[in-house]
């Protein structure tokens, strides 16, 4: 057995159904001697139902996933140039991209008997952005093994509609006012994305918690399963000794009646010795008495 053939395998299935083959696929590599693999494969996590999502669309649609990963490195490269208007180009086109692959993985969700909400959705396109804006992040969207929905690192674009770019009205902007607005509107989305930078490292200490908590939970059904294959055996044992010593006292019972029978025999004999000794004795005296009267006859 595979720990990668596993895996992607696990991470194919509907989330209603991990558990159980998981827990299935441990067993085996478990009587099969393989322990280690075992508890690798006890220790996989469920997906959340936003990245069971995200990997269906993945393994579904894998040049639609090719697609954002080359607009994710042209926004990459703009957002690394400063270069405004490409940015203003391509924020229209991750909007769009994204959005489509969401209600794409909506679809094939729903194909697969899994209805997902308007929030899972919007989980899922989180995640697309983050797919966007991170390469690591691109590669464990790739993988099709994602376990929780994904986010896009501080600072980088999000995706917005082309509208979000006119001004309020179609009058011109002064280029003073353009700069002062924009460096409110910066100052504003740096506030935000350090409030959600804390929000996420808290939710990602609370994830490492969790994980730790899972993996101490998981060491402690393995060491309590070993306790009790333990037990068993030494139960199993008990039983087999009690058979035996039940069996040794059968044959010690029979044993003493063997040997009482033939002490009874024994005295019955010595008894009948006794008894043909004195009859010998008494014939023989008997004998010599006729004897010395037939010669006294004489």
């Amino acid at each position: 057995m595979d720990l990668d053939a596993v895996t992607d395998e696990l991470y194919g299935l509907a989330p209603g159904d991990f558990t159980a083959v998981r827990d299935e696929r441990a067993k085996s590599a478990r009587a099969a001697g393989e322990r280690e693999l075992a508890e690798r494969i006890r220790r996989l996590r469920r997906p959340t139902l936003a990245a069971w999502a995200g990997n269906l669309l993945v393994r579904e649609q894998p040049e639609e996933t090719e697609r954002l990963l080359q607009l994710g490195e042209a926004l990459r490269q703009a957002h690394q140039d400063l270069d405004g208007e490409q940015l203003r180009e391509l924020s229209a086109q991750q909007h769009q991209l994204t959005f489509a692959l969401a209600r794409q993985a909506g679809q094939l969700a729903a194909q697969a008997g899994q209805r997902i909400s308007d929030d899972v959705r919007q989980e899922v396109q989180d995640t697309l952005h983050a797919a966007l804006a991170d390469p690591q992040a691109a590669e464990q969207l790739t993988k099709g093994r994602l376990t929780k929905p994904l986010s896009a690192p501080a600072g980088f674009p999000m995706p917005v509609s082309q509208s979000a770019h006119a001004p309020a009205d179609r009058r011109a902007v002064r280029p003073a006012d353009e700069v002062t607005e924009l460096d409110a509107a910066r100052s504003r989305h740096r506030e935000e994305q350090e409030r959600l930078e804390r929000a996420r490292q808290q939710a990602a200490d609370a994830e490492r918690e969790l994980n730790d908590r899972e993996g101490e939970l998981a060491a402690v059904e393995e060491e309590q399963r070993r306790a009790e294959e333990e037990q068993q055996q030494a139960e199993q044992h008990v039983r087999d000794l009690s058979r035996q010593l039940q069996d040794a006292e059968r044959d010690q019972q029979r044993a003493r009646d063997t040997t009482r029978a033939v002490r009874n025999r024994a005295r019955d004999a010595d008894r009948a010795v006794r008894e043909g000794r004195r009859r010998a004795k008494d014939t023989a005296a008997h004998a010599r008495k006729l004897a010395d009267q037939t010669q006294h006859r004489a």
